[in-house]
């Protein structure tokens, strides 16, 4: 029994029960979850050579051009009765070059060079793999190890398209080194332009890009790349796993894109999409060799009743194989530098999150309703990542709060950097919502802020793509509404309504930037305050691209109030990047006033002084701080710059008193005006971190 006891020794699990000792008593789950994760990697040894060859299996799987230009072409299909392959190089004759079956349900077949010595199959030429069913079908199907697909003019299928160009892209700028404070801007390559119409890999490279930089965003999360056959899913039903969507432009061309962000010091996340897949039969995984299985699970546990889509099955060895395979794809055939992994929740539990509302009772997240395997699945692809990547960034869509989710896989947690804090945004839209300026409860705000698991780093954000959708609205357009059509020109004077509408924009957004977490988040365009929804192209509002863009005209306009919005979100940024609060440990809160309407608190010895009254400035007012000194102000929402009303002398300085206050030490007397928020410095600090 000590031995037993031995094989599941969690390495640095006493580190992980300082941060929380509540998490004893659920130590067996722990050792079991560790031991499932150390059973795996030793299969993975003993049957493939360990993890590094076995996540490589993108160079053996689908379509791989041997060094004499013959063809090997491989393929997993355990419920097929025969395979072949068609396509434009053997004018797509069916049954004229099958496939030989192997054991464990894979099949193979080698094309020789052509006379001339080239590759039978040529580059940019369609193929397809031609399934016999056991029950006598026959199926036309996509390769899952397809590296590039495409759709011609006025079909809605999706073909595999031979992808091996003559002069592929070689990145030439190495990969940033790990940002200490993770400033993320998400973004959608296909709305990235004002033009009604899908933008392109190019567009972004050249005007995104340059705008990224300039607002100092370190990291940019990219949307919808892994090709989705559905344009209006936002990229979350995917039909091809290893291939670039092809909507946008080449993959060469998604590849500069990502070496030029490389050039200009700032990293690519991939949202990527393990949860579930497609319903798709024509182009995506499922039934690809005519079976209700193979990839996922046999319905019912196959099936995601909301999403109307297909759940892996993650004991699977070659399933396992294909998504880790997909991961390692994407950091080396791309070179990104991590993953937003979507769907967490749904993976984590047999629920899937549906109807569950996590009142954070630890019972909820052990037991019979996690789903191990699964996450298993998560921890290994976390190690492998991080050992192979030490840089690599991940960060978790959980909604659910599991403990550990962002501890490492040493400890026994499940290995993610970051956790999204999905519970923010959420405030914010119903406080607009439901509550009258004076009624805003600043201890309930401040809490949301605050409430996460000490030592597992958050994402922060206002909002993000969810907020945007059709049947909800941007933050600006919840603040401003349809005066945000006939009242945003600096020329005149601002209506009550903008007025209030720039200065919370820039509050709610300082102060989820200060206090919501260890990372910051702005989805593309918000950051200007971009007005109305967005909507994809669909039978419903009649193929439309009004709402599938992003209107930058709105910020190259000069007269217009976006550009104030604008530059306050960049030198937001820029004092963070000066101080390094994000990095910090969290904040310390020294008020939240409810009469005042006044918020105070101080992180990385800067102090942040928030006042949300809606008419009451306040003189002499006095606030906490810990480091005594000088003190100046660095940032200040209610510049004219930014649309404020310029009541701050920036050349004031505030001396601290040794007179004790709320928590501190020291205390200084500020002027702060309603409806503003500021950032003081300590003159006399060193600021490097």
């Amino acid at each position: 029994m000590a031995d037993r006891e031995d094989t599941v020794a969690i390495p640095e699990f006493r580190c992980l029960l300082q941060m929380d000792p509540n998490l004893k008593t659920y130590e067996r789950d722990f050792k079991r979850r560790y031991e499932l994760l150390q059973k795996q990697l030793l299969r993975l040894e003993e049957a493939e050579g360990g993890f590094e060859s076995f996540t490589r299996s993108y160079e053996t799987f689908g379509v791989q051009r041997q060094p004499n230009n013959s063809l090997f072409f491989q393929e997993w299909a355990p419920g097929a009765e025969a395979l072949f392959l068609t396509g434009d190089f053997n004018g797509w004759e069916k049954f004229s070059h099958p496939y030989t079956k192997k054991p464990f349900g894979k099949w193979e077949l080698i094309l020789p060079p052509k006379h001339d010595k080239s590759p039978a199959v040529d580059h940019n030429t369609k193929l397809k793999v031609v399934v016999h069913t056991m029950d006598g079908g026959r199926l036309y199907r996509n390769s899952p190890w397809a590296k590039y697909v495409n759709r011609e003019e006025g079909s809605v299928i999706y073909n595999w398209v031979h992808w091996d160009p003559p002069q592929p892209y070689i990145p030439i700028h190495p990969r940033p080194k790990k940002p200490m404070s993770l400033r993320i801007y998400e973004a959608h390559v296909g709305i990235a332009s004002p033009e009604g119409k899908v933008a392109s890999y190019t567009n972004f490279t050249t005007n995104m890009l340059p705008r990224i930089k300039d607002l100092g965003y370190n990291c940019i999360q990219l949307m919808a790349i892994m090709e989705h056959a559905y344009y209006a899913s936002f990229g979350y039903q995917i039909t091809s796993f290893f291939a670039a969507s092809s909507r946008y432009g080449t993959p060469e061309e998604l590849k500069e894109m990502i070496d030029v962000a490389h050039s200009m010091g700032i990293v690519v996340l991939l949202d990527v999409v393990h949860s579930h897949a497609s319903k798709n039969t024509e182009d995506g995984l499922n039934r690809f060799d005519g079976s209700d299985s193979c990839f996922f699970h046999s319905p019912p546990r196959g099936e995601h009743k909301l999403w109307d889509s297909r759940l892996f099955n993650y004991s699977s060895w070659e399933v396992m194989r294909f998504l880790l395979s997909n991961l390692r794809w994407w950091m080396e055939e791309y070179c990104f530098d991590g993953f937003r992994f979507d769907g967490v929740t749904s993976m984590l539990y047999h629920h899937h999150g549906i109807g569950s509302g996590f009142s954070g009772d630890y019972s909820e997240y052990f037991g019979l309703q996690v789903d191990e395997e699964s996450l298993v699945y998560l921890m290994l692809a976390n190690h492998i990542l991080h050992t192979l990547y030490p840089d690599c960034i991940t960060v978790a869509e959980d909604v659910s709060g599991m403990p550990a989710l962002c501890r490492g896989v040493e400890e026994g947690g499940l290995g993610f950097d970051y956790r999204l804090a999905m519970a923010i945004p959420d405030k914010w839209i119903q406080i607009l919502k439901e509550l009258k300026d004076e009624d805003w409860d600043m201890g309930n705000i401040v809490h949301t802020l605050t409430n996460r698991r000490y030592g597992e780093k958050c994402i922060a954000y206002a909002e993000s793509h969810d907020q945007a959708l059709v049947g909800d609205k941007s933050l600006a357009f919840w603040l401003m509404d349809k005066e945000m059509y006939t009242n945003m020109s600096s020329l005149i004077a601002m209506t009550p309504v903008i007025d209030r509408g720039i200065q919370l924009h820039k509050m709610i957004r300082l102060l989820t930037h200060g206090l919501g977490g260890e990372g910051y988040l702005n989805f593309i365009g918000n950051e200007f305050g971009h007005p109305e929804w967005l909507d994809f192209p669909r039978e419903g509002n009649n193929q439309s691209y009004h709402y599938a863009r992003r209107q930058f005209n709105l910020l190259d306009a000069a007269h217009l109030r976006y550009s104030q919005l604008y530059a306050f979100d960049r030198d937001m940024n820029r004092t963070e990047d000066k101080y390094g609060w994000l990095a910090a440990p969290p904040a310390f809160v020294s008020a939240k006033h409810e009469g005042d309407k006044v918020i105070v608190f101080d992180r990385a010895n800067v102090l942040f002084i928030f006042n949300f009254n809606p008419s009451k400035s306040f003189q002499d007012y006095r606030v906490a701080v810990e480091v005594p000194g000088k003190y100046k102000i660095k940032l200040d929402s209610d510049e004219a710059l930014y649309g404020g009303h310029g009541r701050l002398d920036h050349n004031t300085e505030f001396f601290t008193e040794a007179q004790p206050f709320n928590g501190r030490p020291n205390s200084i007397k500020v002027y702060i005006p309603c409806r503003t928020a500021i950032v003081l410095a300590n003159e006399e600090i060193d600021y490097c971190y």
